[in-house]
């Protein structure tokens, strides 16, 4: 889904969706993407 986006702007945009508050959707996409790249999820 988002092959397009560096590893590093993914853990960016998740970090940035969890400060802004945003769609708890969007951000479990976002999660989501993470895990099947095998990234640590941000605190």
């Amino acid at each position: 889904m988002y092959e397009c986006l560096s590893d590093h702007k993914l853990v960016d945009a998740f970090k940035k969706a969890k400060e802004l508050n945003l769609e708890q959707d969007f951000i479990h996409l976002l999660k989501k993407e993470l895990i099947n790249r095998g990234i640590t999820i941000p605190k």
